[in-house]
């Protein structure tokens, strides 16, 4: 789950900080490390929200959201020609051929916050996630948590094709629907998926 202030304002929320979405002893990586990001996004650590259980994402998702079972772990191929002109019309700006991009911000789920974008016509860093999410589709990347890898190159060294392996869905901050509908599966209370999601809270009856 990701920090508050990495995605939205410069304001800190008690109750919206990064942490893991599981209980237990598991131990969650510094995902802010590049090295430590890369393992984590290129595994399937356990997680609530890991999960291709349909009767409960039936419960929570829109059917077209259903059309694709690839929410904890996504991958993403561009074409050289593919990303290039689809950089260009999301941001505006002509970057020429894409040499590659650049991780160079993480937040506390991985999730990347400032992006280099190296083209052979200029060189720029976008963020924060939803500005990458948005200059890296059509609509929204499934999120910014995600390694890029170039592949082969032409005869100028321009990679012809970048994979984008990534992981999650969304922004991250605060509860993830999937993930709260299979703790009520495994039998947690309101209570506790409430206080799982935003912790340092506390629950008042007001009626």
């Amino acid at each position: 789950m990701e920090t508050f202030e990495n995605v939205w304002e410069p304001i800190p929320h008690p109750y919206l900080q990064g942490k893991a979405d599981y209980t237990g002893d598991a131990h969650l990586p510094d995902l802010t490390v590049e090295e430590h990001a890369e393992k984590w996004i290129r595994s399937s650590p356990p997680a609530f929200c890991n999960t291709g259980d349909a009767d409960v994402l039936r419960q929570v998702l829109n059917d077209y959201d259903q059309e694709t079972a690839d929410f904890y772990r996504w991958k993403v191929v561009y074409s050289q020609e593919e990303l290039s002109s689809l950089i260009r019309e999301r941001s505006g700006i002509d970057y020429g051929e894409i040499i590659a991009l650049e991780p160079l911000t993480r937040g506390t789920s991985g999730r990347i916050i400032r992006l280099r974008i190296i083209g052979t016509k200029r060189v720029m860093t976008i963020g924060k996630e939803l500005e990458i999410r948005r200059t890296l589709s059509r609509s929204h990347l499934y999120s910014s948590a995600f390694v890029v890898d170039a592949g082969e190159e032409n005869d100028e060294g321009i990679p012809q094709q970048f994979t984008l392996t990534g992981a999650g869905w969304g922004h991250g901050v605060g509860l993830c629907q999937i993930g709260a509908a299979m703790m009520a599966e495994k039998g947690y209370s309101y209570e506790e998926i409430l206080l799982h999601y935003f912790p340092d809270t506390k629950i008042d009856k007001k009626y």
